[in-house]
């Protein structure tokens, strides 16, 4: 039986950029999003995609005008980004940001003990001391090896510092590894698939799928397609001018490849004077070309 407590709901969610206060980019997003769901949400550029991810996690760039977020029977809103975590949540970033001089290990190590306190800090639980509740070196290097077995990633990965050097698939793997290791019970995987080749998307569709449980819930944004011929979602989400404007399943992915968004949008009573060319879904890149090189930067949502 499904509670509250084990659904994200997201009530009349409406978001703006801190460089620009009186422009709502979510203009009331309402969503739920259970445990043991992939819920995938799709829509043209611009349409506030990734201003949903960072504004579940608390990114200071975006302030919250309105609305209600609830997990686990907390006020999301009102934790700061570090709790959110802490209280299971987790975000895969789009382009993910290098750390020179800090290693892989050290970097989940360090993450993986601050998780072990808890949203309310346990004062009885010293994540340095592995008597304490903390993790024992011998025990987190057995879980990293398994946990790269899993994701078929080599060991000297571990050893790498973070992101430092990393090709686009490199970096969405190490994602994939800091949320294998983390084990969150929500993850928001902001459009994972780009900037990466069809090899590098399918290995890390593969490790998504192969972490895939029944308490896991996955908000998957994604702007292309093909992403979801890897990654099955249970229910497909349209976001258009910071609202969702359609749900459906697999099949409304389907007809968004064979339609475009223009059809939909028009159906949602919104007026677009963009011709129907312009509002395809793009199927992602030639084989080798990051998606980047595709898309200008000033057009991603």
């Amino acid at each position: 039986m499904t509670t509250d407590n084990d659904q994200l709901i997201i009530r009349g969610l409406r978001v703006s950029p801190v460089a620009a206060p009186d422009r709502e980019i979510l203009q009331g997003i309402d969503l739920t999003v259970g445990k043991g769901e992939v819920h995938a949400i799709m829509g043209p550029n611009g349409s506030g995609k990734t201003t949903l991810a960072y504004a579940l996690m608390g990114h200071p760039g975006y302030i919250v005008k309105g609305g209600e977020v609830t997990w686990r029977g907390r006020d999301v809103l009102a934790l700061s980004a570090d709790k959110r975590s802490r209280l299971g949540m987790f975000l895969a970033f789009q382009y993910p940001t290098a750390i020179p001089g800090l290693s892989v290990a050290s970097f989940i190590r360090s993450a993986l003990n601050a998780k072990l306190q808890g949203i309310d800090k346990n004062p009885d639980i010293d994540p340095t001391d592995a008597i304490k509740g903390g993790v024992s070196m011998m025990d987190f290097r057995k879980k990293m090896r398994a946990k790269l077995a899993l994701l078929k990633m080599d060991e000297s990965f571990a050893s790498r510092y973070v992101n430092e050097g990393f090709s686009g698939g490199e970096k969405k793997r190490l994602e994939m590894l800091q949320m294998a290791m983390l084990e969150p019970s929500m993850a928001i995987l902001d459009e994972t698939d780009s900037g990466l080749d069809i090899d590098a998307l399918r290995v890390v569709a593969e490790g998504v799928n192969a972490m895939l449980n029944p308490e896991l819930g996955i908000l998957l944004i994604t702007h292309y397609q093909r992403l979801l011929n890897y990654i099955t979602p249970d229910v497909v989400h349209v976001l258009a001018q910071g609202r969702i404007v359609k749900s459906g399943g697999k099949d409304l992915a389907l007809r968004l490849e064979s339609e475009g968004y223009g059809p939909i949008l028009r159906e949602a009573g919104l007026a677009t004077d963009t011709p129907d060319e312009a509002l395809l879904v793009p199927q992602g890149p030639d084989l080798g070309t990051p998606a980047e090189e595709h898309e200008p930067a000033a057009t991603r949502a």
